[in-house]
């Protein structure tokens, strides 16, 4: 019984910056990977940045030097600083993180989404 909540999106002028946020709630022993993705119309969904449980961090080369993401553990929440957006920024982002359970179940769940627009 693990639940992602989503939020931060919204229009926003390019240029501009948003902060989007992930908790996690439920039967949760421990987060390890945590990870933003996005999907355009038309396109395939694809990563945007990852943080491991030791605060390592990788990026899509497309937002490398604009995007941070981090995470408070002691909140079960994953953050992504977006700043100097662009139109090619718009997409619907997804939140995804790998659990383990009280139960010693481990598995990957994702967030419901958030719409991000840009505008030129």
């Amino acid at each position: 019984q693990v639940q992602l909540v989503e939020s931060g999106g919204g229009l926003v002028q390019a240029g501009g910056s948003l902060r989007l946020s992930c908790a996690a709630s439920g039967s949760i022993f421990r987060i390890n990977n945590m990870g933003w993705y996005r999907q355009a119309p038309g396109m395939q969904r694809e990563l945007v940045a990852t943080i491991t449980s030791g605060a390592n961090t990788n990026y899509a080369d497309s937002v490398k030097g604009r995007f941070t993401i981090s995470r408070d553990n002691t909140k079960n929440t994953q953050y992504l600083q977006m700043n100097s957006l662009k139109p090619e920024d718009t997409a619907v982002y997804y939140c995804n993180v790998d659990v383990v359970t009280f139960k010693n179940s481990r598995f990957s769940t994702w967030g419901q989404g958030t719409q991000v627009t840009v505008s030129s």
